[in-house]
């Protein structure tokens, strides 16, 4: 794949165009206190994974709505009593699920707690999941995946219920003996990069705990931009359901304005470590920048929030950015930060 994108340099500076509502503040401490009026319930079983040097718990706690969102809590087995562990709150990438009970450990190896969170109505692409997404709006006309699924408002978008169900995730971790709820780090590739993103912006005055976010070239950012020049999906899934439907753009963007990235970056308060591929051609690196640039930035017209940020570039790779090099990257970062 050849760079297509912008050139590097005026990367660095590029700005979306994307204007946050007006009303973006009030509609998710609306939406946030809505979710809160359920219990948490988070419950913690231990169960077998075939590991000696990890632990692992199958998570399952109250998401959007209250309905039950699954999970995994993996923890170094032979962790010091008593202690309580920085926690990693790792999102996964569009069409994946949890995964099956021993996959995915890395970051316990590394000495972290590491929570991974199902997403609903997913885990049918490179790992399986196990959490329904029982709302109505699932039944809407829509194009095929999941991108314009109840894209008709912003109550009913499914990335409303994702995130609120990521918000909740944080809250499931922080409840578990193990970890410190005080040193929670937001992390994940593609989708759950944009969830990371998210939900530093969601919780940055909310929700007390949050000292990082890895987004890993992050997807649901700049969705202006990623709709015009995106060729590879998810995002053609909007341009395809507005090539018939072409009468709804204007509005898809109104609610689609919500949910991006670059409007909920700006909240976030936490530093943040990003990545950026050049050759992406599934969230393009001028997207990531968008983000990146907005990322503590303050809501519209008012002051910086004072994150501070890093972003990696890997020019030559594509969607999978930098893999194994850029989790070294990550350990690295949060050394540091933890001290």
């Amino acid at each position: 794949m050849p760079l297509f994108d912008l050139p590097l340099a005026q990367l660095r500076s590029y700005t979306s165009e994307v204007t946050p509502p007006e009303d973006l503040g009030a509609f998710w401490d609306a939406t946030i206190a809505d979710a809160r009026a359920f219990p948490l319930d988070a419950s913690f079983e231990s169960v077998e994974n075939y590991l000696t040097v990890i632990d692992t718990f199958d998570v399952t706690f109250a998401g959007y709505g209250g309905a039950p969102v699954k999970g995994w809590l993996h923890l170094p087995a032979h962790r010091e009593a008593g202690a309580r562990l920085p926690v990693v709150v790792n999102y996964i990438g569009y069409s994946g699920g949890r995964g099956v009970v021993n996959q995915d450990t890395r970051w316990a190896q590394a000495g972290y707690a590491h929570f991974i969170m199902d997403t609903r109505g997913q885990g049918y692409g490179f790992t399986l999941g196990d959490t329904a997404d029982p709302h109505p709006s699932a039944g809407d006309v829509a194009h095929a995946g999941l991108m314009t699924r109840g894209i008709a408002s912003r109550e009913d978008y499914y990335y409303r219920r994702v995130y609120v169900d990521a918000f909740r995730a944080v809250e499931a971790a922080q409840a578990h003996p193990a970890v410190d709820p005080g040193k929670v780090v937001l992390a994940g590739v593609s989708q759950g990069g944009g969830l990371a993103v998210a939900a530093a912006g969601l919780t940055a005055g909310r929700l007390d705990g949050v000292i990082a976010a890895l987004p890993d070239v992050p997807f649901l950012q700049d969705f202006p931009r990623a709709i015009d020049i995106t060729p590879r999906g998810p995002y053609p899934e909007i341009a395809q359901f507005l090539a018939r439907h072409r009468e709804r753009y204007e509005p898809a963007l109104e609610v689609l304005g919500y949910f991006d990235g670059v409007n909920l970056a700006r909240y976030a308060t936490a530093p943040a470590l990003y990545s950026a591929a050049l050759m992406d051609d599934v969230c393009p690196a001028s997207t990531v920048f968008a983000s990146f640039n907005a990322y503590g930035a303050g809501p519209s017209g008012e002051s910086a929030t004072g994150a501070a940020k890093e972003i990696e570039v890997y020019r030559f790779n594509n969607h999978e950015g930098g893999q194994e090099h850029h989790w070294i990257r990550q350990l690295q970062f949060l050394r540091k930060l933890l001290g």
